[in-house]
């Protein structure tokens, strides 16, 4: 046995039930790495694989790790609108290039309650034409909520798309009151 395998797993992951659905949260040594939507049997079985082979190494459920719990109760406390800023250690290592420096731009420079488009974010990473890869980085983000995909949306006004389905989209913009809470 090697001195990382002594320390524990070099994965972790847990399911926590929300108000937008399950979430899987799953962390490295480096810090939180993958968020996934609607985290139902399936869809965790096939984020867990994934995990893997990315990784190299197997993923351990363990909602107890402390490399997990800063960032479970972080996550909860946001979304029961307790908390607007994320202070958690992130592993970038699920992508890179463009799409990695959209995103940490998202994370740093979009802050809570407000809203960038497509078009305007890649002119903060310097490629004014590029609103398309933005939306493909956005489409890629390992770590929704926290890397906040949420608050992209499209120049017109339209809501655009959303990996973890427009509802959910829509649910996280009100609660940051960007959006009006839905009647129903």
């Amino acid at each position: 046995m090697d001195s990382r395998e002594q320390v524990g797993p070099r994965v972790v992951w847990a399911v926590v039930e929300s108000g937008i659905g399950p979430l899987l949260l799953a962390a490295s040594r480096d810090g939180l790495v993958n968020v996934v939507f609607h985290a139902t049997d399936a869809v965790r079985e096939r984020a867990v694989e994934r995990l893997a082979s990315r990784l190299g190494s197997e993923p351990v459920e363990a909602p107890g790790s402390p490399l997990l719990a800063k960032a479970i109760r972080q996550v909860e406390a946001y979304l029961a609108g307790e908390r607007r800023d994320f202070d958690l250690p992130l592993d970038w290592s699920l992508i890179s290039g463009f799409n990695r420096e959209v995103l940490r731009e998202l994370a740093s420079g979009v802050p809570y309650g407000t809203v960038v488009g497509y078009g305007d974010l890649a002119g903060r990473v310097g490629q004014p034409g590029a609103a398309q890869a933005v939306g493909m980085a956005m489409g890629s983000n390992p770590l929704p909520v926290v890397v906040p995909c949420h608050r992209v949306v499209e120049s017109d006004g339209g809501i655009g798309g959303f990996g973890g389905g427009l509802e959910t989209k829509r649910r996280l913009l009100a609660l940051e009151g960007v959006l009006p809470e839905p009647l129903f």
